[in-house]
C-alpha cells in the first residue's frame, strides 16, 4: 500500500510491504531521505537504515547542476544528443533496489526535454543494469508507447564502489496500476505483436528479477524444458539463501519432475502449439503506471524474455498485488483466451506464480513469502501428484529418523536413572 502525507512541510511517501516499510521523505529543502523499516528488527538493533543524497558542487560550494542528485561524467557523456545541457537533476519517485532521478535538459536547438536516470551500487548490479537495458529496449521495439526508450547504461567513473546507471526517456508516473481495461488491452497487443528472433523461448542475455539473476540467456523450442530449467535455478537460489527444509525440498522436486511435465507438455503436444511471446517478466503494481501526459498505460523495469504469454500473469496471483483482482485477469483473458487445455489455466497460473514468489522470498529475508510458497507448492502437488505428496510423511528414512530419536531419548532416560541410583548408593555408603 502507498501512503502520502505532509507534516510541517515534509512529504512522506510510504510503501508498505509484508512486515516491511520503505519511506521516501522529501524535506522542505527538497532533500530526499530513504528509510527502511522492518518489524523483524531485534531488540537493541536500529530499525531504520537511511541514505541521504546531497547535491554535487563545483568545488567552491556552488551547485554545478541544480537539484539534489549527484551526476557522474559517464552519465553526461551518455546523453543521446551531443551538446545537451543538464539544467537540473532531482531525485524522483520511490525506489527499493536503486536510486532514481529526473534530469531536465536543454537540447542544442533550445528544446527542453527530460530523461530518467536509475543508479545502483554493487558489483553484481552490473548484470541488473545491463539486463534491464536490453529488456526495456526489446519491449520498446515492439511498442514504443508501452515502455520508455532506454538510451544507455554504464558505470560511474568517480565512485570508489562499483556503481552502474541506466538512462532512458522520462515518463511522468500517474495512477498505479493503470485502468484495467486499457492496461490489459495494451498488454495483450504487446504480447501478440512480439516475435521471437529465433522462433524459440528464451532471451539473448541474462535479465534480473530485482537483484536476482534469472536464467534467461538460453533458447529452447520446448517451453516445458525451458521453464523447468528456470524454476530449478530459482529453487536452488532459495536453497542457498535459507536454512535446510527437507519437506520443502521434497515438494520442489515433485514440482520439477511431476507438475511441470504434467501441466506444460500438453501445451505443445497432440497438435497444440503456443507462441513464444515477449513478456515484461515482472509486472506488478509499482512498475506499471498511467502516463500523466498522454493518459496511456506503460511499464518499466523490464525483466524480459520470450515465454508462454500466461507466464506474465503468474505474478498477479499473490493478493498483495492489486493487479491480481479479477478485473485485470478477466479483461486480459477476454482478449487473449487461455491456452488449451483451458481447464488447466488456474493450475498453470499457480505453477508460474512459484517463480515470482520464490524470488521475492529470496530477495526479502525475514518475510513470510517462503512459507506462502511452501503452501502453494503443496497445493499444486495435491492437484497433480497427491500420492507422491503423501509419501513424504511415510518415507522410511523419516520413520528411521523418528525411531532413532525415540531410542536416543529412552537411552538418555535410562542413563539418568542409573546416575540417580548410583548417587543414592553413594549417599547410603557415606551414612
Amino acid at each position: 500500500m502507498l501512503y502520502l502525507q505532509q507534516v510541517g512541510g515534509w512529504m512522506h511517501l510510504t510503501r508498505l510491504f509484508d512486515r516491511h516499510s520503505i519511506f521516501s521523505i522529501i524535506t522542505p529543502s527538497c532533500q530526499i531521505i530513504v528509510a527502511f523499516y522492518s518489524s523483524h528488527a531485534n531488540p537493541g538493533e536500529p530499525i531504520f537504515s537511511q541514505s541521504k543524497m546531497v547535491a554535487r558542487t563545483d568545488g567552491i560550494g556552488q551547485f554545478a547542476i541544480e537539484g539534489n542528485f549527484e551526476l557522474d561524467q559517464a552519465v553526461l557523456e551518455a546523453l543521446p544528443v551531443s551538446g545537451t545541457e543538464v539544467i537540473s537533476a532531482h531525485a524522483y519517485g520511490m525506489w527499493v533496489w536503486a536510486r532514481q532521478a529526473r534530469l531536465v535538459c536543454r537540447l542544442p536547438d533550445g528544446e527542453i526535454i527530460s530523461y530518467f536516470l536509475k543508479v545502483t551500487t554493487g558489483e553484481s548490479d552490473k548484470l541488473m543494469s545491463h539486463g534491464q537495458f536490453e529488456a526495456d529496449k526489446a519491449i520498446n521495439a515492439v511498442s514504443k508507447s508501452f515502455c520508455p526508450k532506454p538510451h544507455a547504461w554504464g558505470q560511474y567513473r568517480s565512485s570508489e564502489i562499483p556503481t552502474y546507471f541506466l538512462l532512458a526517456d522520462f515518463r511522468e508516473i500517474g495512477q498505479q496500476p493503470p485502468d484495467a481495461i486499457r492496461f490489459t488491452s495494451q498488454l495483450v497487443e504487446f504480447h501478440k505483436k512480439s516475435e521471437s528472433p529465433t522462433g524459440k523461448f528464451g532471451f539473448h542475455i541474462t535479465t534480473c528479477h530485482g537483484k536476482a539473476a534469472q536464467l534467461t540467456d538460453l533458447w529452447d523450442d520446448s517451453w516445458e524444458l525451458l521453464y523447468q530449467k528456470q524454476l530449478a535455478h530459482t529453487f536452488e537460489a532459495d536453497k542457498q539463501k535459507h536454512p535446510d527444509w527437507p519437506e520443502f525440498e521434497y515438494r520442489k522436486k515433485l514440482v520439477l519432475e511431476k507438475c511441470i511435465p504434467r501441466l506444460l507438455k500438453p501445451l505443445q503436444s497432440e497438435g497444440r502449439t503456443i507462441k513464444p511471446c515477449l513478456v515484461h517478466g515482472n509486472i506488478w503494481d509499482q512498475n506499471t503506471a498511467t502516463d500523466m501526459e498522454t493518459g496511456e498505460p506503460f511499464v518499466f523495469d523490464g525483466s524480459a524474455f520470450y515465454a508462454h504469454n500466461e507466464y506474465e500473469l503468474g505474478n498477479w496471483r499473490d493478493p498483495r498485488h492489486r493487479l491480481g483482482s479479477k478485473t485485470y485477469i478477466r479483461n486480459y483473458k477476454r482478449s487473449f483466451p487461455a491456452s488449451e487445455p483451458e481447464d488447466e489455466w488456474d493450475s498453470r497460473n499457480l505453477l508460474y506464480s512459484l517463480r515470482f514468489n520464490t524470488c521475492a522470498a529470496t530477495l526479502i529475508p525475514g518475510s513470510n513469502y517462503r512459507e506462502h510458497v511452501f503452501e502453494d507448492v503443496g497445493e499444486l502437488c495435491l492437484r497433480i501428484c497427491p500420492d507422491d505428496l503423501a509419501a513424504f510423511a511415510s518415507d522410511p528414512q523419516e520413520d528411521d529418523t523418528s525411531s532413532t530419536r525415540e531410542d536416543t531419548e529412552e537411552e538418555e532416560e535410562e542413563e539418568e536413572k542409573e546416575e540417580e541410583e548410583e548417587d543414592e548408593e553413594e549417599e547410603d555408603d557415606s551414612d
